[in-house]
């Protein structure tokens, strides 16, 4: 099963968390109105809550920084893996 892709960016969530701020409705109903269910609306919250665009901004850099740098440090690692075999079998 393909891998949903993200509908909204970091500066589309920002906003719509400081609309839900201001509207006087339920959560449920300002979920529903914006097509998002209450779970994204609370994760978004959790994520997002008291962060404006360019905090989001910069935590995006750094998610795709951590990425690389994982990517990285596994590609390493399997290179020692490689030459731990090669240095223990004899030739």
């Amino acid at each position: 099963m393909p891998r949903k892709t993200k509908r909204h960016s970091a500066e589309e969530i920002i906003a719509i968390l400081r609309e839900a701020e201001a509207s006087s409705s339920s959560v449920e109903d300002f979920a529903r109105a914006k097509g998002i269910s209450v779970q994204t609306f609370y994760r978004w919250r959790n994520r997002y809550g008291g962060v404006d665009v360019k905090e989001a901004r910069r935590l995006k850099d750094l998610e795709v920084e951590n990425v690389r740098l994982k990517k990285l440090l596994v590609e390493r690692d399997l290179e020692i893996e490689v030459m731990k075999e090669i240095a223990a079998k004899k030739w």
